[in-house]
């Protein structure tokens, strides 16, 4: 399921005030579940398996049992690291 708009090659928008739910498995894997705002009360956008390597854009992260939740603050993209391996994901702000 992947509802996010592109924006380029590898690179998906995501709304101003999203959400990123990181499920960490206990093989080392991650699913990335991303809603548009956590009040919305609406179905993710998308979910990822891959790897959050980092985020550079304006957020709060808060731990949860099953991982960490990654609240955004400005307009950011969700965009592959292929040198990285294909399953690796960083958040960069939009310029």
């Amino acid at each position: 399921m992947n509802k996010l708009a592109p924006a380029g090659d590898g690179r998906w928008r995501l709304a101003p005030h999203a959400h990123l739910i990181v499920y960490e498995a206990e093989d080392g894997g991650e699913l990335l579940t991303v809603y548009d705002c956590g009040a919305a009360q609406a179905p993710p956008r998308a979910q990822v398996v891959g790897h959050l390597v980092r985020v550079d854009a304006a957020h709060e992260r808060e731990r949860s049992p099953t991982g960490y939740v990654v609240k955004l603050r400005e307009d950011a993209d969700l965009v592959r690291q292929d040198g990285e391996g294909p399953d690796h994901y960083v958040v960069r702000a939009r310029e």
